[in-house]
């Protein structure tokens, strides 16, 4: 019997008391944002979180949080690429995750920097990523990835995040993972019973595809500046476990599957 699959949640960190609080209540992998290279001029226009994080913050976090796995996501690839995963990995990163490539190649030069001292987790967040990606399988070592939605959809001109999820442009991607065994997330959730496409509706395409991981979305844990203020606004802890219910309440239901899906791609039309 195959086990049931488990939802993992990444959530992204800048406050150590945050990242030691969110680590023992639920969250399976604390997310360091470095991204700045040209995310401004992308997302800009949009409200959407730009990091101020530089690579010497990666230490408090790491130091608040010692047994968590950490991921940082680095700059797209460039001249200093080598430089700035040695330092990443120097303060603790586990895991990696590379940015806005559009090739097999840069991606290979990614994994030969990384030289296997961490986890390589590729943002599968660009059309010709997305497209390359079951070729690619095989070619590069990939043990664990993420598809992002926000730039996927901007890149595509679509009108709303889940566009590309609705009109079926990631089912080729995911099947292809799904037959080589490679675990994936994708994008991310707000809390049950919230967000223009709620949970309820989207946790159902994660299982029908086969993603098992998620980043809680800014407005799960609406921005708070300190673990003082995410406690007393919130049950973090009750409102992760709605959310893994959700998911699980989908597992081993096709026909369930189904209807959600017409039922998404409803929700999706209608706010496009």
């Amino acid at each position: 019997m195959m086990p049931t699959p488990e939802l993992r949640f990444l959530m992204i960190v800048e406050h150590p008391g945050i990242a030691a609080f969110v680590a023992a209540h639920g969250v399976d992998r604390l997310f360091v944002d470095l991204e700045v290279m040209g995310k401004a001029d992308r997302q800009g226009h949009l409200d959407t979180v730009q990091s101020v994080l530089r690579s010497a913050d990666i230490t408090p976090l790491r130091e608040a949080a010692p047994d968590a796995n950490l991921l940082v996501r680095i700059n797209p690839l460039h001249q200093g690429s080598g430089n700035e995963i040695d330092e990443v990995l120097a303060r603790g990163a586990d895991a990696v995750m590379l940015p806005m490539f559009h090739d097999t190649d840069t991606l290979s030069r990614f994994f030969d920097l990384l030289g296997g001292r961490a986890e390589a987790v590729p943002l599968f967040e660009t059309v010709g990523a997305v497209d390359a990606l079951p070729e690619m399988i095989g070619k590069v070592p990939l043990t664990d990835l993420h598809i992002g939605l926000n730039d996927l959809h901007l890149e595509r001109g679509d009108p709303m995040m889940f566009t590309p999820l609705a009109e079926g442009v990631l089912e080729e991607a995911a099947a292809a993972l799904r037959g080589a065994g490679i675990p994936f997330g994708l994008g991310g959730v707000a809390r049950a019973g919230e967000g223009a496409v709620p949970p309820e509706l989207v946790l159902g395409e994660h299982v029908r595809l086969g993603s098992t991981a998620a980043i809680l979305s800014r407005t799960f844990h609406r921005r708070a500046p300190d673990p003082e203020t995410l406690q007393r606004t919130m049950d973090f802890p009750a409102e992760i476990a709605k959310l893994r219910r959700i998911y699980h309440d989908f597992v081993g239901h096709p026909g369930q599957l189904e209807e959600n899906r017409k039922l998404f791609r409803a929700r999706v039309a209608a706010l496009g």
